[in-house]
């Protein structure tokens, strides 16, 4: 009995003394963050006080904050108050302008693709104009960025544009209203094969889920489908809440989806599905790829840890990071990680540690001898670090080769620029095939415009010579170097022939969307794609789609 009263006390000694330690651990916390600020506002005031220039003040306080941040991740980033509309357009798809991407091409604006049924498009602006002035204002020296912001504003506001367009002889002048922009996350939705839909879905801003929900009801309604393919290839993910009611369409009610741990209390939350399912009974494949991200692996790793349907693909990025935004003074924001995220299974499929870099700052990848194993709901084997494996694997066979390097040249568009004056008209995506005079004219363009390349391997082997030269050793292997050198030199003639798929794909594409927008895009880009027919192939053969299922 008498070590009772040893006992508490010994318990009331740890207690004290832990309390203790958190107490000094927040003062040394506290004093190391004020010695900080205390010597950067001295560098700070000194520098204003001595320097030998005059000071950007803004200027040098943001490469302060923005070199501080990336040390950390590429997720946590100063948000200044003059990007907040950006800020709105990554949670919401939303912003007030005229409904066009634009680029810029040597010294000229481009409109590189208005979007269907909006002001730009109804107005008649189209892709390969020019944008000469807005507003009266001339574009001539300016960013994209710059251009971008002055084609924004109030919704309701008159905007005025001067355009040049190729086959016209004058400026083409256009006066219309700006208008608040929704960009649909739903971009494409259709019966892809007999009983089975598809939708693609391009981020997870605030209407996702909704618009998602309304596209499959509108194919179980008028074409009864029964399969259903969520495309979520380079789908760079967004909001979690999104992602978690999507799932809930496919999943009875409470299921957990994701759970959130960081170092603070507030960042620890379980989400669980909110509703009933509504559509329980289709079967389901989720097209991914490198490119799918954040979110995106949320939906895909939920489906596969639930085995509620099969993943088809690429093995995703592997973001398992989540990001809230903190307001600032003067308008500012800090978009910033506090946490990781883990999906049903238990794994979390972040593939870089931030936290542990190399000697030179740079970080690699969770190497998969290092990953851990875990199970899905039916016992299969899935595991952590390093993104979504799919259940089916595919692997993007193109090549870095010359339909690259004309795309990167902007020469599919400004030949399409062309195409458009002579062709009023074209077929429908699913029947439009490039016509070999079409072709032919597109490879004299490509003469006229002398167009020429440099290949990768050429650059590797100047350096890997210079090298050789350094040391010294080139002249043992002269001869050889010499001809690797004609050999690397590509044969422009000959790599258009050996390429003219590829060519003529990305050229069609380009045409296309001048006729049919981005959903013709799509739908013609639909016809070749192969993880698309793998999913096809098992969403209609139930004793395959079952097999990816089971745990044998």
């Amino acid at each position: 009995m008498r070590k009772t009263p040893f006992i508490i006390g010994f318990i009331s000694i740890c207690v004290l003394l832990n309390a203790q330690n958190k107490t000094n651990t927040a003062d040394t916390r506290t004093f190391r963050i004020s010695k900080n600020l205390s010597i950067f506002n001295s560098v700070f005031r000194e520098l204003d006080a001595f320097y030998v220039d005059t000071l950007n003040y803004d200027k040098l306080a943001s490469n302060a904050i923005n070199e501080m941040l990336s040390r950390l991740d590429p997720y946590t980033v100063y948000i200044p108050e003059k990007e907040t509309d950006d800020l709105k357009f990554m949670t919401t798809g939303e912003y007030a302008g005229i409904g066009a991407l634009i680029t810029k091409i040597n010294s000229n604006i481009y409109i590189s693709e208005p979007y269907e049924g909006m002001p730009a498009q109804r107005n008649d602006v189209r892709a390969g104009d020019i944008i000469l002035e807005i507003d009266g204002k001339s574009t001539f020296g300016l960013s994209v960025s710059q251009v971008s912001a002055k084609l924004k504003g109030t919704p309701n506001t008159t905007i005025k544009i001067k355009l040049k367009r190729i086959g016209d002889s004058k400026p083409i002048e256009k006066t219309f209203l700006r208008e608040k922009i929704q960009v649909n996350p739903v971009s494409y939705s259709a019966l892809i094969a007999p009983k089975i839909g598809y939708v693609q879905l391009t981020d997870f801003t605030d209407k996702s889920a909704t618009e998602l929900k309304n596209n499959v009801s509108e194919l179980i309604k008028n074409q009864q489908i029964e399969s259903l393919i969520i495309d979520i290839r380079n789908n760079g993910g967004g909001l979690i809440d999104e992602a978690v009611k999507i799932i809930g369409y496919f999943v009875p009610k409470g299921s957990d989806v994701v759970q959130t741990k960081g170092k603070s209390k507030f960042t620890e939350r379980t989400y669980k599905t909110p509703t009933e399912p509504a559509f329980p009974n289709l079967k389901i494949a989720v097209l991914v790829n490198r490119s799918s991200a954040s979110a995106s692996e949320i939906l895909a790793g939920a489906i596969q840890d639930l085995d509620r349907g099969i993943i088809i693909g690429e093995r995703t990025f592997g973001k398992g990071l989540v990001q809230n935004i903190r307001p600032l003074g003067y308008g500012g924001h800090l978009k910033v990680t506090t946490a990781k995220y883990y999906i049903p299974s238990g794994r979390c499929i972040q593939a870089i540690d931030y936290s542990h870099r190399n000697e030179d700052g740079s970080v690699g990848r969770v190497p998969d001898s290092l990953t851990t194993e875990f199970t899905t709901r039916n016992g299969r084997k899935v595991r952590d670090g390093g993104g979504i494996v799919p259940d089916i694997k595919t692997t993007d066979n193109r090549k870095l080769n010359i339909a690259y390097y004309i795309f990167a040249q902007n020469l599919y568009f400004d030949f399409a620029n062309q195409y458009v004056v002579n062709h009023q008209n074209i077929a429908k995506p699913s029947e439009f095939k490039l016509e070999d005079k079409d072709f032919q004219d597109f490879k004299n363009f490509l003469v006229e415009k002398k167009f020429t390349y440099t290949t990768e391997s050429e650059k590797m082997y100047k350096e890997f010579l210079e090298l050789a030269k350094s040391e010294g050793i080139e002249k043992y292997a002269d001869n050889e170097l010499k001809a690797l050198e004609i050999k690397l030199k590509p044969d422009i003639q000959l790599n258009i022939e050996d390429n003219k798929k590829d060519i003529i794909e990305l050229l069609s594409l380009e045409i296309i969307k001048r006729y049919y927008y981005q959903k013709g895009e799509i739908e013609f880009s639909l016809k070749t794609d192969e993880d698309l027919k793998i999913a096809i192939e098992n969403l209609t053969d139930s004793a395959l789609y079952s097999k990816s299922l089971s745990n044998k």
